[in-house]
C-alpha cells in the first residue's frame, strides 16, 4: 500500500515524512491519506482500524457525519469539487478516522482541502494536535463552500437585476442551471454543517479545547452557509415564479385579443359562408354590385359587433 502522503506531527506542529513500518510516534500523532482506488488500501483499512471505522472509511457512498466510536471519531466532510472538468456542486466525499495518535483520512476523487493541509505538511508545518486537525480540515471546507456562496450570491443578483426588467432576455436559460446547483450543494451542506457541530460536541473523544472553540466557530459559519443556500433557492424560485407568471401574463394577453378577433369575425365568416353555398336560390347571383354589398353589410356587422364589445366593455 502507498499512502498518498504520511506524516509524522510532533507536539508544536512540526510535521515530517512518516515511516509506515515505525511504530505510532509517542508524542504528536500521524496521519496517513490514502486513496480508496488503490490496491491494497481496504485491507490495510480492515488490517489495522476497528471495523466499523473501516466499513466507513471503505464505503462508496456516504454522507456527511460525525460520531464516536472505540475512543476515536468516525468522520465524514464534503468539499466542492474542485476537479477539472468537474461541477463544483458535484461535491466530493472525505472519510476520516482519528485518535489522539492516529489520522487516517480516504478518498475517491481529489479533495483539495484535503490537499491544502498535504501542502502545508510538506513544508513542514500542520496542526498541532489531531483535534485541531480536524478544525483546520473543517475550515478548509468551509473556507470554499463559503466562497463558492458569495459567487452564487453574486450571479443570482445579476440575475435578478436583468430579468426584473427584461424577463424574455438571454440570460434566463442560466436560471434552471443554478436551480440545480442549489439543489445539490444543499443535499449535503445541511448535514455538513450538523456534522461540523456534533464535532464541537463536549462529549466528543479526541477534540481538545481549543480545536472545540475553533470548531464551534466553524459549525456557526457552516450552518450561516446553509441559510444563505437556502435564502439563494427561495430566491430562484421567486425569480422563476416571476418569469413563469409574466409568461402567462403575455399568453393570456394574446390568446384574448386572439379571441376578441374571432368574436368580431364570427358574423362576418357566418354571411360569407351563407353566402358562398353553391345552390339554386341565392340572391344577387345576377346582380353586378351584390359582391360590393355583401362586404359593405361584412364590414358593418364588423364594426356594430366591435361597438358592442366596446360598449359591454368585453374588452
Amino acid at each position: 500500500m502507498t499512502p498518498i502522503c504520511a506524516f509524522d506531527i510532533a507536539p508544536r506542529g512540526r510535521a515530517s515524512a512518516a515511516d509506515l513500518g515505525a511504530p505510532l510516534p509517542e508524542q504528536g500523532y500521524r496521519w496517513l491519506h490514502l486513496d480508496l482506488g488503490d490496491a491494497g488500501v481496504e485491507d490495510w483499512l480492515y488490517d489495522t482500524l476497528p471495523e466499523r471505522a473501516a466499513e466507513a472509511l471503505a464505503r462508496a457512498e456516504t454522507r456527511p457525519r460525525a460520531a464516536p466510536h472505540d475512543g476515536g471519531i468516525i468522520f465524514v466532510l464534503r468539499g466542492l469539487n474542485l476537479n477539472e472538468d468537474s461541477d463544483p456542486e458535484d461535491m466530493v466525499s472525505l472519510r476520516g478516522w482519528a485518535t489522539d495518535r492516529l489520522v487516517v483520512t480516504t478518498r475517491r476523487r481529489k479533495v483539495f482541502a484535503a490537499d491544502a493541509l498535504r501542502r502545508e505538511a510538506e513544508r513542514g508545518h500542520a496542526p498541532e494536535t489531531a483535534g485541531m486537525f480536524l478544525a483546520a480540515l473543517a475550515e478548509n471546507f468551509t473556507d470554499r463552500i463559503e466562497a463558492n456562496g458569495v459567487a452564487l450570491e453574486d450571479r443570482v443578483d445579476d440575475l435578478e437585476e436583468l430579468l426584473f426588467v427584461d424577463d424574455q432576455a438571454d440570460k434566463a436559460e442560466d436560471l434552471p442551471e443554478l436551480r440545480r446547483g442549489a439543489i445539490r450543494l444543499g443535499r449535503f451542506l445541511k448535514p455538513q454543517a450538523a456534522a461540523i457541530h456534533a464535532l464541537a460536541d463536549p462529549r466528543m473523544p479526541v477534540i481538545d479545547a481549543d480545536a472545540r472553540e475553533d470548531l464551534a466557530e466553524i459549525a456557526d459559519r457552516a450552518q450561516r452557509a446553509v441559510e444563505e443556500l437556502d435564502a439563494v433557492r427561495d430566491r430562484l424560485a421567486a425569480l422563476a415564479d416571476h418569469l413563469e407568471g409574466r409568461r402567462d401574463m403575455r399568453l393570456s394577453r394574446n390568446s384574448y385579443a386572439l379571441s376578441v378577433v374571432a368574436a368580431i369575425f364570427l358574423p362576418m365568416s357566418f354571411l360569407t359562408g351563407l353566402f358562398g353555398v353553391n345552390v339554386a336560390g341565392m340572391p344577387g347571383t345576377q346582380v353586378g354590385w351584390a359582391f360590393a354589398a355583401l362586404c359593405g353589410v361584412s364590414a358593418l356587422t364588423g364594426v356594430a359587433v366591435w361597438a358592442l364589445m366596446r360598449i359591454l366593455r368585453l374588452f
